[in-house]
């Protein structure tokens, strides 16, 4: 009768603690409604995208690539982010063991002293034992044995969790990959950069000895009483102005050298490149794609994914939260309180098991917070998920609008040099001839120099350009 008792409690136990578990509150989980479009607007181009082509066939500059080589080796920012990759692969291994049995060896030596006029004590003075069984004094005891504990994933909390960890290890993975497409193309942005300014300090001083030579030619009209003093001065002054314009030069081209060394990992010293045929170099042509072509060449977008997934794991592991946690303990060994006694079987084996369930019955606020932050952070994943895909639509649209507009706008430049190049002889002549003031000269001049630093400035924003295109495309990274 009593044995029937304590099953009927056990059963309305277990009763007791399934309809409590059905109590879990409802949250808001939420799915990506962002849909890329079939094509990119005012792009025809059917070929496949050149994000999916490797950095090394893409720049084919030796002096970029050796610095890019070098950037992936001895970065400290990458560097710094692969040792998050490495502690995000152990997080796996972590939560692996977590649903695993564990068994632990236990072995241990005590000493005891009971009062004789105990329970114990008069047991232990009274048990009829034999001389050579004699319980010792003090007490001793040995033991040795082999336990283990092993919590039953009947919810799957445990294994979602360890899927979770995965997620978030590749989502690591992506984060690393976009490290290095932002860093392949921030070095070789740079690296133009700099190519740029040594154009534009070749242009300065070409343009330098131009005036140079003006400033001869006034001066000796100025001996004939062809031209005044004025004239001079204006001359002297425009030269000594473009001679302090290359000290500036020199320093931004100093900045955009240690740049690049410190993205390379390395200390203050010359960059190796080849700036004499920049002008005359056309960028790449670029073949976009499709935008569905993102999904799969992106890291930011694959990592973004990645982290929904995993967040849709905590949410079913917080749920989780609120079931019975269902656990199995077991153990086995020897004890006894002399070492000669300590391998007898079965008087010295000793054996254990026992299975339990726990689960909150009251004041589960905790849980509850912690299920509705796994439901926020679910949500809040799909968003910069949504966000991600769209940042990078638009960065390819921009760009592919801004490599149109730089074409046309370096065309133009291109002729309005020219054209002043020419104004720069036809200005001479009539000077000499005077028909033609000096101002005139020193004008057309000074819009030939600033024309050609546009021109120089354009062709720089044009490799930019493709280099930010082919970043935004996914390139880079492989």
């Amino acid at each position: 009768m009593n044995r029937n008792n304590v099953l009927k409690g056990v059963i309305a136990s277990g009763m007791i603690l399934i309809m409590h578990s059905c109590g879990v509150p409802k949250v808001t989980t939420q799915e990506s409604k962002v849909k890329l479009p079939a094509t990119y607007t005012n792009s025809s181009n059917g070929e496949a995208s050149t994000g999916k082509i490797k950095w090394k066939d893409f720049f084919e500059d030796q002096y970029l690539q050796q610095l890019i080589d070098s950037a992936l080796v001895n970065n400290k920012e990458l560097n710094i982010l692969m040792q998050k990759v490495t502690m995000a692969q152990n997080e796996i291994q972590t939560r692996k063991g977590e649903y695993l049995p564990t068994l632990n060896l236990n072995a241990g030596a005590d000493l005891d002293k009971v009062g004789e006029f105990t329970r114990n004590g008069a047991v232990e003075e009274n048990l009829p034992i034999k001389e050579d069984t004699k319980f010792p004094e003090p007490f001793t005891n040995y033991k040795f044995g082999l336990y283990s504990t092993w919590e039953i994933d009947v919810w799957k909390k445990l294994r979602n969790a360890k899927k979770a960890a995965v997620m978030e290890y590749m989502a690591s993975q992506e984060g690393k990959n976009y490290l290095v497409t932002n860093l392949v193309a921030e070095i070789a942005a740079s690296y133009y950069e700099l190519v740029a300014l040594d154009n534009q300090l070749k242009n300065i001083e070409q343009n330098i000895e131009i005036q140079k030579n003006a400033l001869q030619v006034v001066k000796l009209l100025k001996e004939s009483a062809r031209t005044t003093q004025l004239a001079v001065k204006r001359f002297e002054a425009e030269v000594q102005k473009n001679q302090s314009e290359i000290y500036n030069i020199k320093q931004e081209i100093v900045v955009a050298e240690n740049k690049i060394n410190f993205l390379v990992g390395r200390t203050a010293q010359p960059v190796l490149r080849s700036a004499d045929n920049f002008m005359n170099t056309q960028p790449k042509v670029i073949s976009v794609g499709l935008p569905a072509d993102l999904l799969e060449n992106r890291p930011d977008i694959k990592k973004a994914q990645l982290e929904l997934e995993s967040a849709k794991l905590n949410v079913k592991v917080a749920k989780a939260n609120f079931y019975p946690s269902l656990g199995l303990k077991a153990g086995i060994g020897y004890e006894a309180f002399k070492p000669q006694f300590l391998l007898n079987s079965p008087e010295s084996l000793l054996y254990s098991l026992a299975g339990e369930a726990l689960m909150p019955l009251i004041n589960r606020n905790g849980i509850k917070a912690q299920y509705k932050n796994a439901s926020a952070k679910q949500i809040q994943a799909v968003y910069e998920y949504e966000q991600t895909i769209l940042n990078a639509y638009t960065e390819v649209v921009n760009q592919l609008s801004n490599i149109d507009n730089l074409d046309q706008s370096f065309k133009l430049k291109n002729d309005q040099v020219t054209a002043l190049n020419e104004s720069i002889v036809i200005a001479n002549q009539l000077f000499q001839s005077a028909r033609a003031d000096y101002m005139e000269i020193l004008l057309t001049q000074r819009d030939a120099l600033e024309a050609k630093t546009a021109l120089i400035d354009t062709k720089e924003k044009q490799f930019l350009a493709v280099i930010h295109l082919y970043k935004a495309l996914g390139g880079g990274w492989n």
